[in-house]
Protein backbone atom coordinates (compact mmCIF):
# COMPACT_ATOMS: atom_id res chain seq x y z
CA UNK A 1 0.00 0.00 0.00
CA UNK A 2 2.88 2.15 0.79
CA UNK A 3 4.27 1.53 -2.23
CA UNK A 4 1.30 2.86 -4.87
CA UNK A 5 0.76 5.74 -1.96
CA UNK A 6 4.42 7.23 -3.21
CA UNK A 7 4.33 6.03 -6.99
CA UNK A 8 1.19 8.13 -7.10
CA UNK A 9 2.18 11.32 -5.09
CA UNK A 10 4.85 10.98 -7.45
CA UNK A 11 2.92 10.55 -10.45
CA UNK A 12 0.73 13.16 -9.31
CA UNK A 13 3.44 15.74 -8.41
CA UNK A 14 5.05 15.03 -11.93
CA UNK A 15 1.42 14.97 -14.06
CA UNK A 16 0.93 18.52 -12.53
CA UNK A 17 4.06 19.91 -13.10
CA UNK A 18 3.92 19.08 -16.33
CA UNK A 19 0.63 21.00 -16.68
CA UNK A 20 1.25 23.74 -14.93
CA UNK A 21 4.38 24.04 -17.43
CA UNK A 22 2.36 23.77 -20.66
CA UNK A 23 -0.06 27.28 -19.48
CA UNK A 24 -2.83 28.39 -18.04
CA UNK A 25 -5.78 27.69 -20.16
CA UNK A 26 -8.85 25.70 -19.37
CA UNK A 27 -9.66 22.53 -21.35
CA UNK A 28 -11.86 24.53 -23.88
CA UNK A 29 -9.20 26.74 -25.02
CA UNK A 30 -6.11 23.95 -25.78
CA UNK A 31 -5.49 23.85 -29.21
CA UNK A 32 -5.74 20.45 -30.70
CA UNK A 33 -1.78 19.55 -30.36
CA UNK A 34 -2.39 20.55 -26.48
CA UNK A 35 -5.29 18.12 -26.11
CA UNK A 36 -3.33 15.57 -27.56
CA UNK A 37 -0.72 15.63 -25.22
CA UNK A 38 -3.04 15.95 -21.97
CA UNK A 39 -4.23 12.87 -23.27
CA UNK A 40 -1.37 10.85 -23.56
CA UNK A 41 -0.01 12.06 -20.45
CA UNK A 42 -3.09 11.41 -18.22
CA UNK A 43 -2.99 7.53 -19.80
CA UNK A 44 1.24 7.26 -19.05
CA UNK A 45 0.00 8.64 -15.57
CA UNK A 46 -3.06 6.15 -15.27
CA UNK A 47 -1.24 2.75 -16.33
CA UNK A 48 1.81 2.35 -13.22
CA UNK A 49 -0.73 3.33 -10.54
CA UNK A 50 -2.82 0.83 -11.33
CA UNK A 51 -0.35 -1.72 -11.94
CA UNK A 52 2.78 -1.48 -9.67
CA UNK A 53 4.42 -4.24 -11.42
CA UNK A 54 5.61 -1.49 -14.21
CA UNK A 55 8.76 0.34 -13.65
CA UNK A 56 8.00 4.00 -12.58
CA UNK A 57 10.17 5.07 -15.31
CA UNK A 58 8.06 3.64 -17.90
CA UNK A 59 5.99 6.46 -17.03
CA UNK A 60 8.06 9.16 -16.07
CA UNK A 61 10.14 9.25 -18.79
CA UNK A 62 7.38 9.38 -21.33
CA UNK A 63 6.14 12.14 -19.37
CA UNK A 64 8.97 14.13 -19.50
CA UNK A 65 9.65 13.37 -23.67
CA UNK A 66 6.16 15.36 -24.06
CA UNK A 67 6.54 17.58 -22.33
CA UNK A 68 10.07 18.44 -23.67
CA UNK A 69 8.20 17.93 -27.07
CA UNK A 70 5.17 20.47 -25.88
CA UNK A 71 7.66 23.46 -24.75
CA UNK A 72 9.48 23.23 -28.39
CA UNK A 73 5.79 22.80 -30.61
CA UNK A 74 4.75 25.84 -28.44
CA UNK A 75 8.21 28.09 -29.06
CA UNK A 76 7.19 26.93 -32.53
CA UNK A 77 4.20 27.98 -33.11
CA UNK A 78 5.12 31.29 -31.34
CA UNK A 79 7.72 32.02 -33.82
CA UNK A 80 6.20 30.91 -36.94
CA UNK A 81 2.73 31.19 -38.58
CA UNK A 82 2.85 28.47 -40.73
CA UNK A 83 3.76 26.10 -37.95
CA UNK A 84 1.13 27.45 -36.33
CA UNK A 85 -1.59 27.05 -39.14
CA UNK A 86 -0.21 23.45 -39.34
CA UNK A 87 -0.73 22.56 -36.14
CA UNK A 88 -3.53 24.64 -34.89
CA UNK A 89 -5.56 25.29 -38.11
CA UNK A 90 -7.01 29.01 -39.01
CA UNK A 91 -10.09 30.72 -37.66
CA UNK A 92 -13.00 30.50 -40.11
CA UNK A 93 -15.39 32.75 -40.69
CA UNK A 94 -18.80 31.03 -40.30
CA UNK A 95 -21.19 34.73 -40.57
CA UNK A 96 -20.32 37.63 -42.35
CA UNK A 97 -23.06 40.47 -42.91
CA UNK A 98 -25.69 38.19 -41.56
CA UNK A 99 -25.21 35.89 -44.17
CA UNK A 100 -24.25 31.93 -43.65
CA UNK A 101 -20.64 31.07 -45.64
CA UNK A 102 -21.73 27.84 -46.94
CA UNK A 103 -18.23 26.41 -47.95
CA UNK A 104 -16.51 27.29 -44.35
CA UNK A 105 -19.24 25.66 -42.49
CA UNK A 106 -19.43 22.47 -44.96
CA UNK A 107 -14.98 22.78 -44.70
CA UNK A 108 -15.10 22.06 -40.99
CA UNK A 109 -18.58 20.43 -40.49
CA UNK A 110 -20.17 22.59 -38.47
CA UNK A 111 -24.23 21.83 -37.81
CA UNK A 112 -26.29 25.15 -38.91
CA UNK A 113 -28.64 24.13 -35.50
CA UNK A 114 -25.25 24.21 -33.90
CA UNK A 115 -24.11 26.99 -34.98
CA UNK A 116 -27.34 29.22 -34.36
CA UNK A 117 -27.45 27.83 -30.76
CA UNK A 118 -23.87 29.27 -30.31
CA UNK A 119 -25.03 32.35 -31.37
CA UNK A 120 -28.37 32.73 -29.37
CA UNK A 121 -26.02 31.89 -26.30
CA UNK A 122 -23.82 34.81 -27.40
CA UNK A 123 -27.48 37.07 -27.06
CA UNK A 124 -27.60 37.19 -30.97
CA UNK A 125 -31.42 35.09 -31.86
CA UNK A 126 -31.19 36.99 -35.51
CA UNK A 127 -28.72 36.13 -37.87
CA UNK A 128 -29.03 39.08 -39.39
CA UNK A 129 -27.87 40.94 -36.69
CA UNK A 130 -24.55 39.57 -36.99
CA UNK A 131 -21.62 41.00 -38.64
CA UNK A 132 -19.25 38.17 -38.10
CA UNK A 133 -19.03 35.02 -36.44
CA UNK A 134 -16.02 33.53 -36.41
CA UNK A 135 -15.14 29.48 -35.50
CA UNK A 136 -11.31 30.44 -33.44
CA UNK A 137 -8.42 27.72 -33.75
CA UNK A 138 -9.66 26.24 -30.45
CA UNK A 139 -12.97 25.79 -31.08
CA UNK A 140 -14.59 29.05 -29.65
CA UNK A 141 -16.96 30.91 -31.75
CA UNK A 142 -16.42 34.89 -31.43
CA UNK A 143 -19.97 36.90 -32.51
CA UNK A 144 -19.05 40.69 -33.91
CA UNK A 145 -22.26 42.32 -33.87
CA UNK A 146 -23.65 44.90 -36.77
CA UNK A 147 -22.67 48.32 -35.57
CA UNK A 148 -26.39 49.56 -35.09
CA UNK A 149 -26.86 46.02 -32.88
CA UNK A 150 -24.02 46.62 -30.95
CA UNK A 151 -25.01 47.95 -27.08
CA UNK A 152 -24.37 51.59 -26.24
CA UNK A 153 -21.36 53.09 -24.97
CA UNK A 154 -20.33 56.66 -23.29
CA UNK A 155 -18.45 57.21 -25.78
CA UNK A 156 -21.13 56.93 -28.33
CA UNK A 157 -23.28 59.32 -26.44
CA UNK A 158 -19.88 61.47 -25.52
CA UNK A 159 -19.43 60.96 -22.27
CA UNK A 160 -16.21 61.71 -20.54
CA UNK A 161 -15.54 58.84 -18.07
CA UNK A 162 -12.95 58.40 -15.31
CA UNK A 163 -10.79 55.62 -15.08
CA UNK A 164 -11.55 52.73 -13.23
CA UNK A 165 -8.81 50.00 -13.20
CA UNK A 166 -9.24 47.30 -11.39
CA UNK A 167 -9.57 46.91 -7.51
CA UNK A 168 -6.58 45.58 -5.31
CA UNK A 169 -7.25 42.37 -2.42
CA UNK A 170 -5.75 43.97 0.37
CA UNK A 171 -6.86 41.67 3.22
CA UNK A 172 -7.89 37.35 1.68
CA UNK A 173 -9.61 35.22 4.69
CA UNK A 174 -7.19 37.64 7.67
CA UNK A 175 -4.02 37.73 5.54
CA UNK A 176 -2.64 40.93 4.38
CA UNK A 177 -1.29 40.79 1.08
CA UNK A 178 1.86 42.66 1.28
CA UNK A 179 2.76 42.79 -2.49
CA UNK A 180 -0.73 44.72 -3.46
CA UNK A 181 -0.13 47.03 -0.46
CA UNK A 182 3.52 47.48 -1.79
CA UNK A 183 1.96 47.58 -5.36
CA UNK A 184 -0.80 50.75 -4.06
CA UNK A 185 1.80 52.59 -2.14
CA UNK A 186 -0.05 51.83 1.58
CA UNK A 187 1.48 50.62 4.68
CA UNK A 188 -0.20 47.88 6.94
CA UNK A 189 -0.50 50.69 9.56
CA UNK A 190 -2.16 52.78 7.00
CA UNK A 191 -4.34 49.79 7.03
CA UNK A 192 -4.92 49.08 10.58
CA UNK A 193 -6.02 52.22 11.17
CA UNK A 194 -8.05 52.77 8.46
CA UNK A 195 -10.38 49.60 9.60
CA UNK A 196 -9.69 50.83 12.99
CA UNK A 197 -12.35 53.77 12.26
CA UNK A 198 -15.18 51.19 11.60
CA UNK A 199 -14.61 49.09 15.03
CA UNK A 200 -12.15 46.84 13.76
CA UNK A 201 -8.79 46.62 15.34
CA UNK A 202 -7.53 43.01 14.07
CA UNK A 203 -7.00 41.96 10.70
CA UNK A 204 -7.53 38.53 11.37
CA UNK A 205 -11.24 39.45 11.72
CA UNK A 206 -11.27 40.24 8.15
CA UNK A 207 -12.58 37.98 5.45
CA UNK A 208 -11.90 40.62 1.95
CA UNK A 209 -10.11 44.00 2.23
CA UNK A 210 -10.13 45.90 -1.35
CA UNK A 211 -9.32 49.29 -2.16
CA UNK A 212 -10.28 50.70 -5.87
CA UNK A 213 -8.00 52.99 -7.97
CA UNK A 214 -10.19 55.98 -6.78
CA UNK A 215 -8.78 54.98 -2.84
CA UNK A 216 -11.79 53.56 -1.85
CA UNK A 217 -11.66 51.12 0.71
CA UNK A 218 -14.08 48.27 0.83
CA UNK A 219 -14.11 45.29 4.09
CA UNK A 220 -16.48 42.46 5.36
CA UNK A 221 -15.67 40.91 8.61
CA UNK A 222 -16.02 36.69 9.05
CA UNK A 223 -19.19 35.65 9.38
CA UNK A 224 -18.62 34.79 13.11
CA UNK A 225 -17.62 38.70 13.50
CA UNK A 226 -19.75 39.82 11.22
CA UNK A 227 -22.76 39.13 13.95
CA UNK A 228 -21.31 41.90 15.82
CA UNK A 229 -19.85 44.25 13.54
CA UNK A 230 -21.18 45.55 10.26
CA UNK A 231 -18.92 45.58 6.85
CA UNK A 232 -18.12 48.57 5.70
CA UNK A 233 -17.09 51.28 3.17
CA UNK A 234 -15.03 54.58 3.26
CA UNK A 235 -15.43 56.66 0.68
Amino acid sequence: MLTVIIRTLILYTLVFITMRVTGKRQIGQLQPYEVTVAIMVSALAAIPMEDISIPLTNSIIPILLLLSAQVLVSMLSMKFNKVRAFLCGKPSVLVENGKLVEHELEKIRVNINDLLEQLRLAGFSNIADVEFAIMESNGQLSVIPKSQKRPVTPEDLNIPTNYEGISHTLIIDGRVNADNLCRTGLTKEWLSRELSKFGVHNLKEVLLASIDTSGRLFFQLKSKESKKKNSGENP
